[in-house]
């Protein structure tokens, strides 16, 4: 043991040594789990509606429009004009 290391160091440094060993055990079978989940859900069927969550529309909110006035749209156009410019 080094003399100008405490013991209090080394306990950390083997901690942290075992803490990244286990990491690297846990994302392998995790690694490895998924890939074989994924290989083996292509013979599967999709699952049409998931029974926990409430019906989706597929219809957005209702368009809104607002009619501009001439002076409006003159307006309107002349600022697209400044902003195509640049």
């Amino acid at each position: 043991m080094p003399e100008h290391v405490s013991t209090l160091q080394l306990i950390g440094v083997a901690v942290l040594a075992v803490a990244a060993v286990a990491w690297v055990v846990v994302v392998a079978r995790l690694t490895r789990l998924l890939c074989r989940s994924s290989a083996g859900a292509a013979g599967r069927r999709p699952v049409g509606v998931l029974p926990g969550l409430p019906h989706q529309s597929r219809i957005g909110p209702a368009a809104e429009s607002v009619e501009l006035t001439p002076a409006e749209q003159d307006a309107f156009a002349g600022l697209v004009r400044q902003l195509g410019h640049r």
